[in-house]
């Protein structure tokens, strides 16, 4: 690399993260207004935990991304040992379109998709019908994560497992699943943060008792952004990057092996 490309990597990188450096930093202002350093303090985050709207709508974000993450990592896994185990069948290409769709489409096409859905089969919008959107959000991510670790496996494990009286179940359970387990658990990490992060889809089909946490953070933001939103949303994103780095380094470590 030139002293060029490193100069505009290096400002492209500032341009996409020195909002969020400032915003952490912004969180420890003593002072309530967000435009005037007033000296180091956390009394904002303490503001937070007394905040109850707030706490709940972080309470049922957690659930939500808990089920969600549940869900899509037991369908994407299924959906990958389809597509890698079990060679052409018919209808094929539909079910990938399925699978994966959803990764590809916008989420306002999403949201709206599932919330005519919704009112045409008449279910109540609320915790249910976030944890179905969001399920069906992330399962196509879950499913290219397995995908990957399946495609570098060695099946003559399998089959020499096999040619030793193991059923299929038992093969699966004691030799594809534990060799697939960081996989499976990148993918749960990944849809996990993939829901706790969503807004568009969730401002679709959410109902009352239902907001969120970036709900929440997005309908206070429109009011005016105060400090506490500030210690939230540093919160959000401190948890978003644990998990998305762990997943990372779960599939890199993997990849290595």
């Amino acid at each position: 690399m030139t002293w060029v490309t490193r100069a505009a990597l290096m400002l492209g990188l500032g341009f996409l993260y020195a909002p969020i450096l400032v915003l952490i930093a912004y969180s420890f202002n003593a002072s309530a207004l967000v435009t005037v350093w007033g000296g180091f303090s956390t009394r904002w985050y303490g503001a937070l935990l007394a905040d109850a709207p707030l706490m709940a709508a972080a309470w049922v974000s957690l659930q939500v991304a808990l089920l969600a993450s549940l869900i899509a990592t037991i369908l994407g896994t299924l959906a990958a040992l389809i597509l890698e185990r079990h060679g052409r069948f018919r209808g094929r290409s539909l079910f990938t379109g399925l699978v994966f769709g959803p990764m590809v489409m916008p989420e306002v096409m999403i949201g709206l998709s599932l919330l005519l859905m919704f009112i045409g089969i008449g279910v109540d919008r609320g915790i249910v019908t976030l944890v179905i959107a969001h399920a069906t959000f992330c399962t196509g991510f879950v499913a290219v994560v397995v995908a990957a670790r399946l495609r570098g496996l060695d099946r003559g494990l399998e089959e020499a497992a096999a040619d030793l009286g193991a059923g299929p179940m038992r093969v699966f359970l004691t030799i594809t699943l534990p060799l697939l387990a960081p996989a499976v658990l990148a993918g749960a990490l990944l849809a996990f943060t993939l829901s706790l992060d969503d807004l568009v889809i969730a401002s679709f089909v959410s109902g009352p008792g239902s907001t969120t946490l970036p709900m929440r953070l997005y309908g206070q933001v429109r009011l005016g952004v105060n400090p506490e939103i500030n210690a939230a949303s540093t919160l959000l994103v401190a948890l978003v990057s644990v998990f998305v780095l762990l997943a990372s380094w779960l599939t890199a470590r993997r990849s290595r092996a």
